[in-house]
């Protein structure tokens, strides 16, 4: 029997959950704009990640883009056009870390499968997760530098180089650059990739690993790791209100929206 722990609305972007036989299925449903994540997506996926982790015939959680193409996409970018000054900026980097903090330490073992695109906050929330598994064709990053001119917060840049190393993070934020799977399996971000009919299966068959596995002893290891992630993360609110205060972002986000290429002008 599937038990229903929906929290979105039933509309065409939403996340859902339900979960089968102790493994939880969490679906990011906004098929139209490639998963895009609206605010009302991340708030479900908040509440979502804690009813979960007060839920306790739950041993494991699968996240999962609907439609073969993408995992998410990102943030829908509409929203940034009401930004008025970087204040708005830091607020939504602030909210950001709220929403996927009940994700980075659910209590129980986390898996993305990822075919097509993990980008932006696609790429944030397959981070949040404890592994991953994608098609050979999928690609990685975040290339605000090309698109937006926006930033990220401290606790997401430190979520990024403790699964990805500074290296590579640094291509997908200074050269904005997308990472292929390929290379993402050789570096050990991902476990595998799969062609997309054996996406399913091979999920489910590392959740039934987890699940027959200690689970006080996985939950106090994977919270240890994620408060050493965040210890002494620095404040960064500076940064990220000069970039979302700036010219550029309003002209990336004006751009982005109309189908033309930024013009950056570095104010």
């Amino acid at each position: 029997m599937t038990k229903d722990c929906k929290e979105s609305a039933d509309n065409i972007a939403r996340v859902t959950c339900d979960e089968r036989e102790g493994i939880a299925y969490v679906t990011f449903d906004h098929v139209a704009a490639r998963n895009a994540m609206t605010v009302e997506m991340y708030q479900s996926l908040k509440s979502i990640c804690l009813h979960l982790a007060n839920t306790p015939s739950v041993r494991a959680v699968i996240f999962r883009g609907k439609g073969g193409k993408s995992f998410v996409s990102g943030s829908d970018i509409a929203q940034f056009s009401q930004f008025k000054d970087g204040h708005d900026g830091i607020r939504y980097e602030e909210g950001i870390n709220d929403f996927l903090t009940p994700l980075a330490v659910l209590p129980v073992p986390t898996i993305a499968v990822i075919d097509g695109m993990a980008v932006g906050g696609g790429l944030a929330i397959a981070s949040c997760c404890d592994f991953r598994i994608s098609t050979p064709d999928a690609r990685f990053g975040v290339p605000i530098a090309k698109t937006l001119g926006n930033c990220l917060s401290a606790s997401n840049v430190a979520w990024l180089v403790a699964y990805l190393g500074i290296n590579i993070v640094k291509r997908m934020l200074l050269l904005a650059e997308l990472i292929s799977a390929p290379e993402l399996v050789k570096q050990g971000y991902l476990l595998s990739t799969y062609a997309q009919e054996d996406l399913e299966d091979q999920a489910l068959g590392l959740a039934l690993r987890l699940v027959n596995l200690a689970p006080i002893t996985q939950k106090a290891s994977k919270l240890t790791l994620a408060r050493l992630i965040n210890t002494s993360l620095p404040d960064c609110s500076d940064l990220i209100a000069q970039c979302y205060g700036s010219e550029d972002f309003k002209n990336g986000v004006t751009s982005f929206l109309e189908g033309k290429p930024p013009v950056w002008i570095g104010k």
